[in-house]
């Protein structure tokens, strides 16, 4: 599956598929992550598709702006970090840098996505590393391993062996939805299950777990529209 992107404000990024079972093209949005997908025969070229796609631009457009369709990487456009909605702005030196309601991302364009990622999975590991050490350390636990995933199924997990873990793509959300999905997880090391004892050491961990929880219910999907290369 290739990539092209749609030009505009904001710039659509488009999945290109060939089917040889498509009899025509087509354009499909995913409602659980924006993500366009345009589908074509496999004896059609990319230009008459592309076209297909810009002469359904204000369709395309429409429907994005009431799902949110994922997000192409690149100085002008925001993202959201941490919970916030941050301009992209080149920066200086070697070090991405957040300050004043921006990112500032050293580097060509063509390097934010690459660099970005990078950045966001430093900074989860570190983020859900200490929100792991101190919560197995209220409950007098230890985890044995701590690994980092793009996961669309499940923001965390915790098996048997005490291993740990976690969706790099929680350090976009708010730093009290990471604190939860890390206590959420760390409970586990205590009860292995998901019983009444099981969210009874959740909610000593973080008494405002529902909210949290809810906010993953609602808004989660917002950390997939971000595409990062």
């Amino acid at each position: 599956m290739g990539r092209a992107i749609l030009s505009g404000n904001p710039p659509i990024s488009l999945s290109l598929r060939r089917s040889a079972r498509a009899r025509r093209i087509s354009l499909r949005i995913s409602r659980s992550t924006g993500r366009v997908t345009l589908t074509m025969p496999t004896h059609v070229p990319d230009s008459e598709a592309l076209d297909f796609a810009r002469e359904k631009e204000n369709w395309l457009r429409g429907h994005l702006s009431q799902i949110g369709g994922e997000s192409v990487l690149t100085f002008g456009t925001r993202m959201l970090w941490r919970g916030q909605s941050l301009d992209i702005v080149p920066g200086q030196g070697r070090k991405i840098v957040v300050s004043d309601g921006a990112i500032h991302v050293p580097g060509e364009a063509e390097q934010i996505g690459a660099r970005l990622q990078a950045y966001a999975k430093a900074q989860a590991r570190d983020a859900l590393a200490a929100a792991s050490d101190r919560y197995a350390a209220q409950l007098g636990r230890s985890y044995s391993k701590l690994t980092l995933r793009d996961t669309r199924s499940r923001w965390g997990s915790c098996n048997s062996r005490g291993e740990l873990m976690y969706s790099w793509r929680l350090i976009l959300a708010p730093d009290e939805v990471l604190d939860y999905v890390a206590a959420h997880e760390v409970a586990h090391l205590a009860e292995m299950n998901h019983s009444p004892a099981f969210w009874s050491v959740v909610e000593r961990l973080c008494p405002d777990y529902v909210r949290h929880r809810g906010w993953l219910k609602s808004q989660g999907h917002l950390l997939h529209q971000t595409r990062f290369g």
